[in-house]
């Protein structure tokens, strides 16, 4: 689910991460907006005594599990914002739609034609700004981490990366349908696609490492994170090593929180309660917990 499309980002499209728009200016249209209407979004939500969040289905380590049991780091995220705002957590897990604008338009601003949502506030959007104009109806915000593509290999076989041409003659693994697996059998035209063994998950692609079932395996830093962890394998002979590959941001892209454009009070509750995560270390916490390193949006 990794793709990298250059249009219609999904949820895990690896675009190139714009958060000044968010850093620098944000709480400042939030505040100057909010002065201007009245507080019915914040009312409205304070008065249900829940905040409603919804979260994707089947996208460990972020939101995963059984729909009255999801657990990961989105939902231990959630659970923490509720809590600093006074209010209980409601989630709402949801099938990925074809790109991100549908799942914005489906779980943010009008509500999915089954008759389920929108949510207060939807977490794990790139804060993206093609996204952002692409979708004028929500405010994208509250950036709280950085996804970026690494290359998960056993040092024992591939003892150093500096190029995908490194990889030649060794077995690799990769996430059915995600952009990273498109980006490595694309490389070269492709030149390692007979080497690329496709799995059900990145997760699943770092255990095929673990296992010695590949070499290497190109998913995000948080999949291959939670399979160390998972495993309990601390660093050492698997080492999580960056790869440039066409089509793919270096530098990764930034994840924050969407919310309807005129919802500018829950804005600014948000981005407050995050806020005070982050500086009481709270917010490093979880991410400790669930085995992810907290990188700066």
């Amino acid at each position: 689910m990794n793709r990298i499309p250059p249009a219609a980002p999904s949820r895990r499209t690896a675009l190139a991460a714009v958060g000044a728009f968010v850093a620098t200016g944000l709480a400042g249209t939030l505040g100057t907006a909010a002065a201007q209407t009245e507080l019915t979004d914040l009312a409205r939500i304070k008065a249900s005594g829940a905040l409603k969040v919804a979260v994707y289905k089947d996208n460990a380590p972020f939101s995963d599990g059984p729909a009255n049991a999801v657990t990961g780091l989105d939902v231990s995220i959630a659970e923490a914002l509720a809590a600093k705002m006074g209010l209980r957590l409601a989630l709402l897990p949801f099938d990925a739609g074809e790109n991100m604008n549908d799942d914005l338009r489906n779980m943010v601003w009008r509500g999915h034609y089954l008759g389920y949502g929108p949510a207060d506030v939807m977490m794990q959007v790139p804060v993206d700004r093609y996204l952002m104009q692409r979708n004028r109806q929500v405010i994208v915000l509250a950036p709280y981490m950085r996804q970026q593509l690494v290359l998960a290999h056993d040092t024992r076989k591939i003892a150093d990366v500096q190029s995908a041409d490194d990889l030649k003659g060794q077995v690799l693994a990769a996430e059915r349908g995600a952009g990273a697996a498109s980006a490595l059998m694309g490389y070269g035209g492709g030149l390692l696609r007979s080497q690329v063994g496709i799995h059900a998950t990145g997760q699943d692609a770092v255990k095929a490492v673990i296992e010695g079932k590949a070499a290497a395996a190109y998913v995000t830093r948080a999949q291959a994170e939670s399979a160390l962890f998972a495993a309990g394998i601390k660093p050492g002979n698997i080492r999580l090593s960056p790869l440039s590959l066409p089509g793919v941001p270096d530098t990764g892209w930034t994840v924050g929180m969407a919310i309807k454009a005129e919802h500018k009070e829950l804005g600014l509750a948000l981005e407050g309660a995050l806020a005070q995560l982050r500086s009481s270390g709270e917010l490093l916490a979880i991410f400790q917990k669930h085995g992810l390193t907290l990188t700066a949006p």
